[in-house]
């Protein structure tokens, strides 16, 4: 019987409404991207979808320099991750994590009944029994990166084992970094709705080898991704501008906050939208900061329970953050 396993957490709105400021998620604080929005409206939403989303794979697929055989859509990077789950651990094998592991992913493990291992550098040999291998491309939330030869060295380690290799590039496009390097074990998870500022239309899709895609797509139901969705992915091609515009404000406002939050504490940015603010307990300042309308995420799911990881938003709502971070934590970078 499969056990029942608590929701991991999330940035974003919990159950109850919330109206103040959000800094908890990693989203462009300049969308949604407009030609985006025009495809989820311009979206047949009176009539059942192709269930194959043949037009979709071929759009992504020659946007990439692939074959439709080599790319799956999704909604959201959840669906795949829960189904990467299923293909690769229902059989008893484990999960490796380089640095801790989005947290769907850990859940789905933990819903299969899987071990998961988190390592802090690449291994020289992968641990018996390993058959899917998460690195994020950067990672959330440290916002390391490993280099494109460490993840052909991991994929050729993948490849030995029967494994797996998960490069999850949901904030690569707020980073300039080269592609990931193709190998038949090398599987590039992609969410764009971040960087387009468009996360409630849970846009999502998986470039790999034909046969693992095959395999995910038998996991797939039937229309699993709705119209307008279906819509965002196919117009990415032609999405580019919004980005070209709005990503290096986004990077320089986040240098900017950065910069404001060091005299607290240590901060931890490599150019992503995020950072980690270390300010001892974590748990009881979000709280503190939630009650005065001002959301962080603390990141002790992450196993780091001294840490708040903050997204930045516009510039005169940054001011707000940084505000009441001092008010809180004045000199030495401590709450609690």
């Amino acid at each position: 019987m499969i056990p029942l396993i608590p929701r991991v957490p999330h940035g974003g709105p919990g159950a109850q409404p919330f109206a103040g400021l959000d800094f908890s998620v990693n989203a462009n604080p300049y969308g949604p991207s407009p030609r985006l929005i025009q495809a989820v409206r311009d979206a047949d939403h009176a009539h059942y979808p192709d269930p194959t989303y043949a037009w979709v794979r071929e759009r992504l697929a020659a946007w990439h320099g692939l074959s439709p055989a080599e790319v799956t859509p999704a909604v959201g990077a959840s669906d795949l991750l829960h189904r990467l789950a299923r293909l690769c651990l229902s059989d008893g094998g484990s999960l490796l994590s380089l640095h801790a592991p989005f947290g769907e992913l850990a859940r789905a493990a933990a819903l299969l009944g899987a071990p998961v291992t988190t390592v802090q550098a690449v291994p020289d040999v992968l641990p018996a029994g390993t058959r899917l291998v998460y690195v994020g491309y950067p990672h959330n939330p440290t916002g390391l990166v490993p280099t494109p030869e460490t993840l052909l060295t991991l994929a050729g380690r993948c490849h030995e084992v029967g494994a797996l290799l998960i490069v999850d590039e949901a904030y690569a496009p707020f980073v300039t970094l080269p592609a990931p390097p193709r190998h038949p074990a090398l599987l590039r998870l992609l969410s764009p709705g971040k960087a387009h500022g468009l996360v409630g239309a849970r846009p999502a899709y998986a470039l790999a080898a034909p046969d693992v895609i095959a395999a995910l797509d038998n996991l797939a139901p039937a229309w699993h991704v709705p119209a307008g969705t279906a819509g965002v992915l196919a117009a990415l091609p032609h999405a580019a501008r919004f980005l070209a515009e709005t990503l290096p404000r986004v990077a320089a406002h986040a240098a900017a906050l950065a910069d404001d939050l060091r005299p607290l504490g240590r901060v931890e940015h490599h150019g992503t939208p995020f950072l980690t603010l270390r300010v001892g307990d974590a748990r009881a300042l979000s709280a503190d900061l939630l009650a005065a309308g001002v959301r962080v995420r603390d990141c002790a799911s992450y196993g780091e329970p001294h840490l708040i990881r903050v997204s930045t938003r516009l510039p005169g709502e940054n001011r707000v953050l940084v505000r009441e971070l001092h008010s809180r934590l004045g000199m030495g970078g401590r709450h609690g």
